[in-house]
């Protein structure tokens, strides 16, 4: 159980989501959305 592929896949990932590179891409990711959004409300009113 322990040596199964749901096992490494979650491994696998839990590793991307912790290195560095990926929390800086996801920051600029979550600001980026948020300007947009922001912009996006502000034309529609």
């Amino acid at each position: 159980m322990g040596n199964s592929l749901h096992n490494k896949i979650y491994l696998g990932r839990s590793t991307g989501f912790a290195s560095r590179r990926f929390q800086g891409v996801l920051a600029v990711g979550a600001i980026v959305g948020a300007g947009l959004l922001w912009i996006a409300l502000r034309t529609m009113r």
